[in-house]
């Protein structure tokens, strides 16, 4: 391959798990957000965040559809894949997040951002749903965590929702997400114990784990404004996955890089964004401490995160055919 034709072959194997990356980003933008409110810090690093999320989103939105006008083909392979399949709805969640992100600094775009992205969502979730009952090539192997993608996007809608719209819009799409999340667990425990082990590059998306309870938590306290004895169950089982997948830290460092990293992101963003609201709404001194130590990882997380995706971009390690 020539120099010349490098640009083109690139665009062309430019994936959609690229918005998986605005996730991570977008979340924490929030968590500095909420952050702010809980601790009263002197500087408000989330007024720059939550922009340059918005200019990263549309960046990837245009490298993509550029990628759609000039593969279709490509476009339609991915989302008919049993694996790349999942990632469709991230370009949802990201328009959903920055939505939340939003909400009060831009309130008329924050009602686009939501509505599009709430009916696409539900359009990709419906879609991948459908593939799932009626493929004629899926194995069990094919199932990794990224399969939750689709389920968690409706968890997220009430966050939102609740501003741009009736209250049983939000309800309907929490009622769908919550019913859907237990079936995957169950099916993917499955998968992880009585079947061969991910693949490296997947490896990552274990801690997708973390994000149906943390993000169930946030949309749950929204919802009822209130933590109750439901909300604690939900924190519990988030904070327990993120402590399962902590024991098992040396194995997840030794991982070689894969854009698949920023699976990590959103879903610890989910916990912190949770441990905060446990912080303000309870007043214990303890979840103020482990509030401030998950923003500090979560920062930590996400310059490494850009500085290895940049690099990898630079040597030409992504974007690439295969992977």
């Amino acid at each position: 391959m020539n120099d010349a034709t490098l640009p083109s072959s690139r665009i062309k194997n430019f994936p959609v798990a690229w918005f998986s990356m605005i996730m991570g980003f977008t979340g924490f933008s929030i968590a500095w957000m909420r952050a702010e409110t809980v601790y009263d810090v002197g500087f408000a690093p989330s007024c720059v965040l939550r922009w340059v999320a918005l200019g990263l989103f549309f960046l990837v939105a245009v490298l993509y559809a550029a990628k759609a006008v000039k593969y279709p083909g490509a476009v339609r392979e991915e989302f008919t894949h049993p694996v790349k399949q999942a990632f469709g709805p991230t370009i949802s969640i990201g328009m959903i997040l920055l939505s939340i992100a939003l909400l009060h600094d831009a309130p008329r775009l924050s009602f686009w951002l939501w509505s599009i992205g709430t009916v696409l969502h539900l359009a990709l979730t419906l879609y991948v749903m459908s593939s799932w009952m009626h493929h004629t090539k899926y194995e069990i192997t094919h199932m990794n965590p990224a399969w939750f993608i689709p389920v968690v996007g409706n968890i997220l809608v009430p966050i939102a929702g609740l501003h741009h719209a009736p209250a049983e819009v939000s309800w309907f799409f929490y009622s769908v997400g919550l019913f859907f999340c237990p079936v995957l667990t169950a099916i993917l425990f499955y998968r992880l114990i009585f079947h061969t082990s991910l693949p490296e590059r997947f490896v990552p998306t274990l801690f997708i784990f973390i994000a149906p309870p943390a993000v169930g938590f946030i949309s749950w306290y929204n919802l009822g404004g209130q933590v109750d004895a439901f909300a604690h169950v939900l924190y519990g089982v988030a904070l327990f996955f993120a402590l399962l997948l902590a024991v098992q830290a040396n194995y997840f460092v030794r991982l070689k890089f894969f854009l698949s990293w920023w699976a990590y992101s959103f879903p610890l963003a989910a916990l912190t964004i949770a441990t905060l609201i446990m912080a303000k709404e309870t007043g214990l001194g303890c979840y103020r401490v482990l509030g401030v130590v998950l923003l500090a990882v979560l920062t930590l997380l996400i310059v490494l995160l850009l500085v290895r995706t940049a690099i990898a971009v630079a040597r030409r390690e992504i974007c690439v055919e295969g992977h």
